[in-house]
């Protein structure tokens, strides 16, 4: 089977304005850098309609229809400090739902071995009930509450990479009992979030934060708990939020990881779905707002989903 590469053209229409580090670029990058890759065994698809009762059991109703009636004509407004619309962002806030979802079918149906969707805009600072982080719904929470409500797992880990931390996943899932959030992230940083305190209402969350400069050799130490926690957890099904902005190049964040950590990170994971749910893995883009650095990290990391052996 092949690795999914979902991704929709409507992503380059969610305009931030000029000089906002989420841009059209960030896609742009990722698309030229694949494609030049050539990888032959990587499907290309393209994010199919979705069934909204997913999205309202992740956000709430109102928020959902406040964010609808939102999206401008013309110009650009702000849902938040930062976070922007314009009028193309309707379609790509929506196919980015719907990638996820997609992705999911595509990989638990096994017509995918396992998926990585680039999409914007991200998803994991998006809360219950408000945008965030240039966050407008989140993305992975909307993917894992289709895998409990669709298809009845049980079991379901979230692991965000992200350098910041996902507040909203953290939120939505605090008091879920089947969904595993494992966050490794600058702290303190923006949000301001991801304590290792916060342990959740059944210990299913994990946080572990880093401090600035941390280095490679430092993050791998780290990423060991990560999978204790996993291999302690017996996942049916992994999510990755993959922001790729540990990157030592980023400019909004301060640990050096550095492209090709990403190849292991993502391998060191795929080891454990192996063992635990067939290899049943979907990956969500996040941030990585540097464009070289974001298109050398996705690469690896999608390296290290085609290679991947059930």
């Amino acid at each position: 089977m092949k690795t999914g590469f979902i991704s929709s053209v409507n992503s380059l229409n969610h305009n931030t304005g000029d000089g906002h580090p989420e841009n059209k670029f960030r896609i742009r990058s990722i698309l030229d850098r694949i494609k030049k890759r050539d990888f032959k065994d990587l499907k290309w698809s393209e994010p199919k309609k979705f069934d909204e009762i997913y999205l309202k059991k992740t956000h709430k109703n109102k928020y959902i229809d406040d964010v609808k009636k939102n999206f401008p004509t013309k110009g650009q407004i702000f849902l938040d400090g930062d976070t922007v619309i314009s009028p193309g962002s309707k379609l790509a806030t929506f196919d980015a739902v719907s990638s996820i979802i997609t992705a999911i079918d595509l990989v638990n149906n096994k017509k995918l071995k396992n998926a990585f969707c680039a999409v914007r805009p991200p998803g994991h600072h998006a809360e219950y009930d408000k945008a965030m982080g240039f966050c407008i719904f989140n993305n992975v929470a909307v993917g894992a509450n289709y895998l409990i409500e669709k298809y009845k797992y049980n079991r379901v880990a979230i692991i965000d990479f992200d350098v910041h931390h996902g507040n909203g996943t953290q939120n939505i899932f605090f008091s879920n009992e089947k969904v595993l959030y494992i966050s490794t992230h600058q702290y303190p940083h923006f949000p301001g979030t991801g304590s290792t305190h916060d342990k959740g209402s059944h210990n299913n969350i994990l946080n572990i934060p880093l401090t600035a400069g941390t280095n490679s050799e430092e993050y791998f130490n780290a990423y060991d708990h990560v999978l204790k926690k996993l291999n302690k957890f017996k996942p049916e099904f992994i999510l990755l939020s993959a922001g790729f902005d540990a990157h030592f190049r980023d400019p909004l964040s301060n640990i050096n990881l550095k492209s090709s950590d990403y190849y292991e990170i993502t391998k060191r994971t795929l080891a454990v779905s192996k063992r635990y749910c067939e290899g049943k893995v979907v990956s969500i883009l996040e941030g990585g707002y540097d464009l070289q650095a974001l298109a050398e990290s996705t690469e690896e990391h999608l390296k290290a989903m085609i290679e991947f052996k059930l």
